[in-house]
């Protein structure tokens, strides 16, 4: 069983970090409306390449929002902590480095061997 201490220190950092990842994708989004279209065909390049990028980085904050939302999710519910792979308690130390995780060391290990198999 988790401690109260350490389920509320990941809840602040999962709470922090969905913060800055909204201001992330609210300033990605921010730069993306005033791009200036137009120019020369390098210029159009350019400007595509960047949409592009941006989109890519959009797609990644937006991935990573739904990790925290699903972590505080399961706070709430009461699951928090169990690993999806073992149903074993996560290591304290490992949700305080990642409290979004979903896996143990242990169930991790097991994923990474099963998808190295897979190819």
């Amino acid at each position: 069983m988790l401690t109260k201490t350490v389920i509320s220190a990941c809840k602040e950092k999962l709470l922090t970090i969905k913060f800055e990842l909204l201001n992330r994708v609210r300033s990605e989004f921010q730069n993306l409306r005033e791009r200036e279209v137009g120019g020369d065909e390098a210029d159009q390049a350019v400007s595509m390449l960047a949409e592009s990028r941006s989109f890519f980085t959009q797609m990644r904050l937006r991935s990573q929002l739904v990790e925290i939302e699903s972590a505080l999710a399961r706070i709430d519910a009461g699951t928090y902590g169990t690993c999806e792979e073992t149903d074993e308690l996560i290591e304290p130390e490992r949700l305080l480095a990642l409290p979004w995780t979903r896996l143990s060391f242990e169930g991790a290990e097991i994923r990474e061997t099963a998808a190295a198999r897979r190819g």
